[in-house]
């Protein structure tokens, strides 16, 4: 911690950072939670503009999966972005591509805007595929941009910053969402464009700051350039050490180009990795937090709990959120990745099987939901404390650069695709398991933390390289040393 406050106060690299929350992965934790809030209002719009447009109302199943399609849509745009990031990003670098971005973002706000005085939901659709789209786009090229910026000592707690701005945005989300200031059905469209004011800050504020080191030394081969920036950023030095690990990941992209998404799919190099991700990911999306944070107040309203206390309920949510953020940051950087994500998983998936429980006697006793909400608060904790933050981390560190973007795209495409099925059919699923879809969730924690007990290599402290070939001497029987990986058949 120390160290990364020193290292804050010799450059501007806090301001960058801070910058970039704005116009990424904010947008992704505020576009998450800004619809739980205002869902009533947004479903009642629906059955006005249908009136307005047919003379009728809309028969119940006609609502709920034109507002499971809004809430999806989101993510359907998230994975084009994600798909557009690896172009974007090396035709304009990182710096350029973020500003575009902010524009996309300030355009999905106008269209969001207009649709009330329109009476039409069909444009809340397409913004809320817009806003999908920037999220996407905009959470890659955060990710990347911070691990391009970061010193090897410091780069855990760095990119783990993403995460943080990620929680800043969910709680903004609670709170602007609350009926003492835009929680209110004459307000509903302006509380989903409060992000489009940062995206207007970010498109200001980025063109006085560096564009990322390693895209400079490794991608222009700028060496000068990526060592002005270096010290622009974290202050007076010469920065041996970051500039030599570029040196020799640059050697090893000579020796292997860059790869598109496809073929690192068929690279025998980097499955392990990219098959650790695409669970890890997996895990996350599948543990229930997005459908905590999108469906919060659906859950707690089936679960027992008061409608008028749900909205603080869900924004003690938000702050218990941030504030775990902000300290598993310091603590990545003492115990390491490995431990947050078995820990993590194994008290989530332990919390959930008590979800169901206390769900399904909920009508036992009074404070009965109130159980359901602390086990729910927990889970939470032990989610961002845990495999949530550190996943951004992880994604940074066990590839390469010539591996690095196309990994993002792969992973981003998977992330937002779960999501959008879970988005898409959590209201049906709720409906048709009540207190037992939470199993389903508890599952998946367990494969997460079983993975990550018995396989999953530790990062810390680690060069790119160095972490690279330890994924390469994972067996079939688990981690393998060189002498005895002859002995375990590989699996792939």
């Amino acid at each position: 911690m120390d160290t990364f406050l020193r290292q804050l106060t010799r450059g501007n690299a806090i301001y960058l950072i801070i910058i970039l929350g704005m116009g990424g992965s904010f947008h992704v934790g505020y576009h998450i939670t800004g619809l739980s809030s205002p869902s009533p209002f947004i479903q009642r719009f629906i059955n006005s503009s249908w009136f307005t447009r047919y003379g009728e109302v809309p028969p119940p199943h006609t609502t709920t999966m034109i507002w499971s399609l809004i809430v999806s849509i989101f993510a359907f745009g998230g994975v084009f972005g994600v798909l557009s990031a690896r172009f974007m990003s090396s035709k304009l670098g990182r710096k350029k591509t973020m500003m575009c971005n902010s524009c996309i973002a300030i355009a999905a706000a106008i269209v969001i805007l207009t649709s009330k005085q329109l009476k039409s939901f069909e444009m809340v659709i397409v913004a809320r595929a817009l806003h999908g789209f920037s999220a996407g786009l905009g959470s890659c090229i955060h990710l990347m941009y911070l691990g391009e910026i970061s010193p090897r000592k410091i780069r855990g707690i760095v990119t783990f910053t993403g995460s943080t701005f990620s929680a800043l945005g969910k709680l903004s989300g609670q709170v602007f969402g609350l009926s003492e200031i835009m929680g209110r059905e004459e307000l509903w469209n302006v509380l989903l464009c409060v992000p489009a004011c940062l995206s207007v800050l970010n498109i200001l504020l980025l063109p006085f700051f560096s564009e990322a080191p390693r895209y400079l030394f490794i991608e222009k081969g700028d060496d000068q350039a990526c060592k002005r920036a270096l010290q622009s950023l974290w202050g007076p030095g010469d920065y041996k050490e970051e500039m030599e690990e570029m040196l020799v990941e640059q050697a090893a992209i000579e020796a292997a180009p860059p790869k598109s998404p496809l073929q690192l799919l068929g690279s025998r190099r980097a499955r392990w990795a990219l098959f650790t991700l695409l669970l890890i990911c997996g895990c996350n999306q599948m543990s229930g937090v997005t459908v905590v944070s999108t469906f919060s107040y659906d859950m707690f309203y089936e679960a027992g709990v008061p409608k008028d206390n749900i909205r603080y309920v869900t924004l003690a949510l938000g702050v218990t959120e941030i504030a775990t953020s902000v300290f598993c940051g310091f603590l990545m950087e003492h115990i390491g990745r490995r431990p947050l994500f078995w820990v993590g998983y194994g008290v989530m998936a332990v919390s959930w099987t008590l979800v169901t429980v206390t769900v399904y006697f909920q009508d036992s006793a009074y404070w009965v939901p109130y159980l359901t909400v602390i086990f729910v608060v927990t889970v939470i904790v032990f989610f961002c404390g845990g495999p949530g933050g550190s996943v951004n981390t992880l994604n940074t560190e066990i590839f390469i650069q010539s591996e690095r973007m196309a990994a993002v795209v792969l992973v981003g495409l998977y992330r937002w695709g779960c999501y959008a099925i879970m988005g898409l059919i959590f209201p049906f699923l709720m409906a048709a398991l009540s207190s037992y879809c939470y199993v389903l969730f508890a599952c998946w924690c367990l494969v997460g933390g079983l993975y990550s007990f018995f396989i999953l290599p530790e990062t810390k402290g680690k060069s790119v390289l160095e972490i690279s070939e330890e994924f390469r001497t994972i067996s079939m029987c688990g981690k393998s040393s060189t002498t005895d990986q002859e002995t375990c058949e590989t699996v792939f």
